[in-house]
Formats: structure tokens, sequence, C-alpha cells
């Protein structure tokens, strides 16, 4: 299993009414450590095109345990896992600064045939770059 990690200080654009980090910038964070993550593994826009497919997102399932706060030190790890025929399940947790979990969540990427945007079979190629 290939794990990404990424760190970063909370900025006051991400903080709510609530003065911690708003929930759905969660999400926000998700998507830009799964590009990174996948860039860096080579699992890029052109490789994509390459393969013929492309990648969609299914679902997020989050679960928060602790706010964050402006300027908490968050640290990212995601990893993908439970290939399915056409889907992939990529996690991740966000501990703070202090070790607390933050959150933990996962998004189904659903692989699509980029000619007839149709579920299609994850090629290998793409599985082993995650390995």
């Amino acid at each position: 299993m290939n794990t990404y990690h990424y760190d970063f200080i909370v900025q006051n654009d991400a903080i709510d009414f609530n003065k911690h980090v708003n929930n759905t910038i969660y999400v926000k964070w998700m998507q830009d450590i799964s590009r990174l993550h996948s860039t860096k593994v080579g699992d890029t826009l052109e490789f994509q095109k390459k393969q013929n497919i492309m990648w969609v997102i299914k679902s997020h399932n989050i679960e928060y345990f602790t706010p964050a706060y402006e300027e908490d030190k968050i640290y990212i790890k995601t990893w993908v896992e439970n290939y399915k025929k056409s889907a992939s399940i990529r996690k991740y947790e966000f501990s703070n600064q202090n070790g607390d979990i933050l959150v933990k969540a996962e998004t189904i990427f659903v692989c699509l045939n980029l000619s007839n945007l149709r579920p299609t079979k994850i090629p290998e190629e793409i599985k082993s770059l995650y390995s």
C-alpha cells in the first residue's frame, strides 16, 4: 500500500462562524491530497487519457471527531485500497500537531471509459501505481 502524507497550517479562510474549520473544507482538502498523491505516483490526467479512462467520484463518507482551528498544523495521510472491478476506495486520516485524530474519511472513485463514459475495469497499470 502506497501511503501519501501531506501537512500544512490552517489558514483563516478555512474557518467558519463557529471559529473552527468548516466541514466542507475537508472535502476540498481530500480532493487536493488525492490529486497530489495521484500525480506523485504517475496517475496523471495525461496517463489516464492514454489508458482511455477517467476517475469520477461516486461518494464521500466523512466522520468528524475533533475540530481544527486557525493556525493548527494538519497532517493528512491517504491511500487507495479495496479495488473492485471498476471502483476503488481512497481512505484519508486527518490529525493535528497533538496527534489527535480530527477526521477519518473515504471516497469511492469509479473508473470510466473515456469513449462511452461507462464504468470500466480498472487497468492493472493503474492499480500497480498505488501498490
